[in-house]
Order: structure tokens, then C-alpha cells, then sequence
């Protein structure tokens, strides 16, 4: 009786950097039932991508450079049934709840061996999430102890702030208002449980809301 073949699980590679896609490509091609399908070096071109291609997993990187990041790009995926598996340096609080709160069916670190990285695609291609066990620990300790949930905006607004911004420059660099800056100011310093601009930026160090 001939045995059925098991399909190979089809990856589409997300990172700006040509060298890392290649390392990757290397990489994944000596793992068995896995299939590289695609590469895309912007967030864009991993949406369009993914669009087109219908691979079962797309590896993402966060940082992509111009244009839209991996979080956005994870966030116009995730809708369509194709699971997103986060492949970064960053490690943050903020970068792992923007990601995760996107769709992405798991966040994996670069630093991880080999054999973590074939087990989390397979995992991802079937839905299972898979975290590294720095990302684990940081998700279980917010679980115990729940930090201020700032939304998306909130968290580019401190991005700004801990940069040193005004509230003009702010506005102008996220195309919104004044007016509608100091809304947010205020919402923020309520969740995080302080009055002044330099509290929000200590504080959010501390919760490492800041990536």
C-alpha cells in the first residue's frame, strides 16, 4: 500500500535584511516538511505576498524600515487565515503585546537553535502558539500582575515623549492635533498613575512598555 505523502508546511520569509532571509532560506531548507515559498523585505510586500502566495506560516521580523512594521503588516494578515509567527531581536513588554494583540500565532527570538524555530512553524501552521521562554516569562509575569493596558496610540505618544517632543511636534509627527495629544496625555498619565510627563517616561521604562 503506497504511504500518502504529508504535504510540506509553506513559508513565506518577512525581513528587510537580504543577508538574514538568505541565512534563513539556508536554514530552512535542511528542515524536513518545511517549504520556503516567498520572501519579502517590507511589510507591504509580506501583505501582498501572503495575499497571493497563501502560505501556512509567514515569519516575520518587527523592525522592517520604511513603511509599514511587522506588527501592522501581522495586523492585515492575521484576518485572512494565514498564521504570522513573530521571528525578532526585540523582546519588550510593548513589542510582544502590540504583536500578539495583531493576530500573531507566536513570538520567537532570533537567538533561538534551530530545532525551536522548525517546531514553532510546524505549531504555527496548525494554530498552536509557541513562545521563547524570555517572551513566556514576560507574558506570565503581566498575567500575574496585570501593567496598564495602553492602546496603540497611547504607546507611539510615549514612544514621542521619551524622545523628548513637545506637544506640537507630537502632533505634527503623528498627524493629529494638539488638542487631541493632550486627551491622550491625560488617559496615559491616569493608567500609568502619574501627573507629569517625566513620571509617564520613568514609569514606562520600569513596566518596559517602551520598545
Amino acid at each position: 500500500m503506497t504511504e500518502i505523502e504529508t504535504p510540506s508546511i509553506r513559508v513565506l520569509l518577512c525581513d528587510d535584511h537580504v543577508v538574514v532571509r538568505a541565512g534563513l532560506l539556508a536554514l530552512l531548507d535542511s528542515a524536513p516538511g518545511i517549504e520556503v515559498v516567498g520572501e519579502a523585505g517590507s511589510g507591504e510586500e509580506a501583505v501582498a505576498l501572503a495575499e497571493k502566495l497563501r502560505p501556512d506560516v509567514v515569519l516575520m521580523d518587527l523592525q522592517l524600515g520604511a513603511g509599514i512594521d511587522g506588527v501592522e503588516a501581522t495586523r492585515q494578515i492575521a484576518p485572512t487565515g494565514v498564521h504570522v509567527l513573530v521571528l525578532t531581536t526585540y523582546d519588550t513588554d510593548a513589542d510582544i503585546t502590540r504583536a500578539i494583540g495583531a493576530g500573531a500565532t507566536g513570538y520567537l527570538l532570533k537567538a533561538e537553535r534551530p530545532e525551536e524555530l522548525f517546531s514553532a512553524i510546524h505549531a504555527a501552521a496548525q494554530g498552536r502558539t509557541t513562545l521563547s521562554p524570555p517572551v513566556a516569562s514576560i507574558v506570565m509575569a503581566r498575567m500575574r500582575s496585570p501593567q496598564p493596558t495602553l492602546t496603540e496610540r497611547e504607546l507611539e505618544i510615549l514612544g514621542q515623549l521619551a524622545q523628548g517632543l513637545g506637544n506640537r511636534d507630537i502632533a505634527r509627527a503623528l498627524f493629529i492635533s494638539e488638542a487631541t495629544v493632550k486627551t491622550h496625555l491625560g488617559r496615559i498619565y491616569d493608567k500609568l498613575g502619574v501627573d507629569t510627563r517625566a513620571g509617564a517616561v520613568s514609569v514606562a521604562k520600569e513596566q518596559r512598555l517602551l520598545g
